[in-house]
């Protein structure tokens, strides 16, 4: 194992593009840690449950959206997209990232009422997400990393298609499309009602948007929507919190400004660690138990994320941690908390 890794950082120095995931053969780290920490620190139970301003501050982000896509009706093409880049962009990623919060039922103790709020801050996103979104994240968490299961992790047709700067970068911009396409190529799931509820809720605000104001209104979400989460400084955290820039290290936390619009979704190790954990305590964790984060590699700017990402020539969609199923992860246990991984280099 230590003669691999030493190729590996060698090749790496070097700038060559890998042509495998990172395979680690233990659990993931944040069922074991989250449990010594429990262990360490009892009162950080203090913080599980909703956070009971989540339905205010959704609120007011959906209906200023839709609010600024009604007066841009007659607004010219250029403004639009002007609007849509500097202040529409972030308001729709802000949505974005309450669904997620969503998804953890922490808006509400009784999940049937997250799930109508997710379809609500859903509405100005123009394209039903909310409920298939939370299908697979909750797997993400049960099951990170793990091979057919993780979609989170990109498809190995994305991995050996994006192996410069140049794809790169279109990976980048694409990403958010490559984020909601790839699971149901990958492993679709039959829709249920909530599915449905979901795709009529939001066809109807879409098509009531295109009666009375018109393709410019409805322009205006789709566009703040596809910038939002593409070559944008908030879509820094799809690479910042998992992309594997150090080899014993999967997970990865963002300590900067953009957490206030982000609902904390930065504190990512903290998050997985503690997912009943709403955005608006999450920065306690570190607090409580600082010396399981301070030694972390961590991100100050998504920015920056973004730029590594496609001008490091040793980085792309390979640069992910992956592990084989095995019968732990259906119990969610964790035995070890070192990762163990070997990376293929050409």
């Amino acid at each position: 194992m230590e003669g691999g890794n030493e190729k590996q950082q060698e090749q790496e120095v070097e700038g060559v593009m890998a042509s495998d995931f990172f395979w680690s053969y233990t659990d993931e780290p944040h069922a074991s840690r989250r449990k010594e920490i429990i262990s360490k620190y009892p009162q950080i139970r203090d913080l599980f449950g909703p956070d009971p301003w989540a339905f205010i501050k959704i609120t007011a982000v959906v209906l200023l959206q839709l609010w600024t896509s009604t007066i841009l009706h007659n607004a010219g093409w250029y403004k639009i997209l002007t609007v849509a880049f500097f202040f529409g962009s972030f308001l729709n990623h802000n949505l974005f990232l309450a669904i997620h919060e969503l998804s953890h039922n922490l808006a509400f103790s009784t999940p049937t009422y997250n799930r109508f709020l997710g379809i609500f801050a859903n509405l100005p996103i123009g394209v039903p997400m909310s409920v298939t979104f939370q299908k697979y994240h909750l797997e993400h968490h049960r099951f990170q990393g793990v091979d057919g299961i993780d979609m989170d992790i990109p498809s190995r047709v994305e991995a050996c298609l994006v192996t410069n700067a140049f794809t790169k970068s279109i990976w980048v911009v694409l990403q958010l499309f490559f984020y909601a396409l790839r699971p149901l190529f990958l492993k679709p799931k039959p829709p249920g009602l909530w599915e449905f509820t979901n795709l009529i809720v939001q066809l109807t605000l879409d098509a009531a948007l295109l009666y009375f104001w018109g393709w410019r209104s409805f322009g205006y979400l789709i566009l703040s929507t596809f910038v939002g989460g593409g070559m944008h400084p908030m879509a820094g955290h799809f690479i910042s919190e998992h992309y594997v820039f150090s080899s014993d290290q999967e997970t990865y936390s963002y300590y900067g400004p953009l957490n206030l619009m982000a609902w904390n979704v930065g504190y990512h190790n903290e998050h997985h660690d503690f997912p009943r954990i709403p955005g608006n305590k999450l920065f306690k964790v570190k607090e409580i138990a600082p010396e399981y984060y301070e030694n972390m590699k961590s991100y100050t700017s998504w920015c920056q994320v973004i730029y590594m990402y496609v001008m490091d020539r040793s980085v792309g969609p390979f640069s992910r941690m992956k592990r084989k199923q095995s019968k732990s992860y259906g119990s969610g246990s964790s035995n070890t908390t070192t990762v163990t991984t070997t990376k293929k280099i050409e």
